[in-house]
């Protein structure tokens, strides 16, 4: 955990990146690796997959699709109450997502000129999920329902197998609420290639969403120009803005609750009060000695723990915008006015019972989120992931002799003669 005293006149974007930097996971080993997996799924197919699920997840899979039958195990072992909880968390995150829907619009801009947009929804994505020994179905609805909501036609879940050839009953729960079209026992940077390139029994993909680890995020980055990703998003984040009145036992919770993500996790406490930062900081000690995973989140509090002295609220605005954290926590009394001034976060939390883990679950909005200060000039998941926007055009005979010579100006001051001609030949063959 490091402390930074703010000098009055603040710090600058430098300063903060210096502060706030994580080594990227991006070893020129992982690099190699993964190339010589998308590779040979792009080349062997369905043999290749089998082949790597056999390597690194330890189990033969003959047939990758997971089956209706195995849905309806799944559902019936996770057990009507927690189906009730995934529905209502689903619902939750539709109706956030429904009101980001934009439709497609054609008006007229000039005298016969009609100018718009119009949006259509991506036909086939791929859901990449991690599996295995954990299980995360918060993030199969975040990921897929925006899909839904968008219109998307085919949903992939991809997801990696247990060591029995079978999925996590909470994932296959998740998807058939989230509305996946289908679910592939296929994880790793083989998951991502048969997504990507497609094989024999998978059929390609046009975007790839989803969280995953080191090979994961490598794979996704290597394939993103064959189709399109979401992000590369880094461990996760969370950073808090409070004073003097706010409650350190609150604060030092939801501090750990990002830290036990990853051992990379970082977690950033600005505040006027070092009064409360010493508070906060006995507290992360004390809650520590309680915690499952206290392993990883002590080792994230040590690395990636800061705690910035700021001289007011407003300051520790400034702090945080430059930080521009994936999860932004306002614990002040007037939280609502200071999220006014907030520029860069992904999500934004307002007010003491606004706890982070509430969006990670069940308020709505997405929970896959810009990471490592991508905030500043990125956005989370959402409909418009899912949805291509085209222009349209439309000129009639008036509005196209009106500007003929104009545009044929245009073309040949750039010295691109074949374009003025092609006005050029509409007006002279009339």
């Amino acid at each position: 955990m490091e402390w930074i005293d703010v000098p009055a006149k603040g710090l600058t974007l430098r300063d903060i990146r210096r502060i706030t930097r994580r080594d990227q996971a991006e070893s020129e080993d992982i690099r190699k690796a993964v190339e010589e997996i998308l590779a040979n799924v792009e080349q062997d197919g369905d043999a290749a997959v089998r082949m790597y699920t056999k390597k690194f997840d330890g189990v033969a899979i003959e047939d990758f699709l997971v089956t209706p039958e195995e849905i309806d195990r799944a559902v019936a072992a996770v057990g009507p109450d927690f189906m009730s909880i995934l529905e209502e968390g689903a619902a939750n995150i539709r109706a956030y997502h429904e009101r980001q829907v934009e439709k497609t619009w054609f008006d007229t801009f000039r005298p016969g000129v009609r100018l718009g947009a119009k949006f259509t929804p991506i036909q086939r994505v791929g859901v990449y999920v991690p599996g295995g020994t954990a299980a995360y179905p918060s993030t199969v609805l975040m990921d897929t329902i925006p899909a839904h909501v968008a219109g998307v036609p085919s949903i992939a879940v991809f997801t990696p197998p247990a060591k029995d050839g079978s999925v996590n009953p909470y994932i296959l729960a998740a998807a058939h609420v989230a509305g996946a079209t289908e679910i592939y026992k296929v994880g790793g940077a083989q998951g991502i290639a048969a997504a990507a390139y497609g094989t024999e029994s998978i059929a390609p993909v046009f975007k790839i969403v989803g969280p995953g680890n080191a090979y994961v995020a490598m794979a996704k980055r290597l394939v993103f120009g064959t189709v399109g990703i979401d992000m590369i998003a880094g461990p996760s984040e969370v950073g808090v803005l409070a004073d003097h009145e706010a409650n350190p036992v609150w604060i030092a919770a939801d501090l750990l609750a990002q830290a036990e993500h990853d051992r990379r996790a970082a977690v950033f406490l600005v505040t006027p009060s070092a009064a409360l930062a010493s508070e906060v900081e006995r507290e992360i000690k004390r809650q520590l000695e309680d915690l499952p995973r206290k392993a990883i989140a002590s080792e994230a509090i040590e690395k990636y723990a800061k705690f910035f002295i700021v001289k007011d609220k407003d300051q520790a605005v400034d702090i945080m915008n430059l930080i521009a954290p994936e999860h932004l926590e306002i614990a002040f009394p007037d939280a609502e006015d200071y999220a006014k001034k907030i520029v860069n976060a992904g999500a934004i939390f307002i007010g003491p019972y606004t706890t982070e883990p509430l969006g990670d679950y069940f308020a709505g909005p997405n929970h896959t989120l810009p990471t490592m200060g991508t905030a500043a000039f990125s956005s989370p998941l959402g409909v418009y992931d899912f949805v291509k926007r085209s222009s349209l055009l439309s000129y009639n005979k008036e509005a196209f002799e009106a500007v003929a010579d104009k545009v044929i100006r245009f073309a040949n001051v750039e010295g691109l003669q074949a374009h003025g001609l092609a006005v050029r030949r509409r007006i002279d063959e009339q």
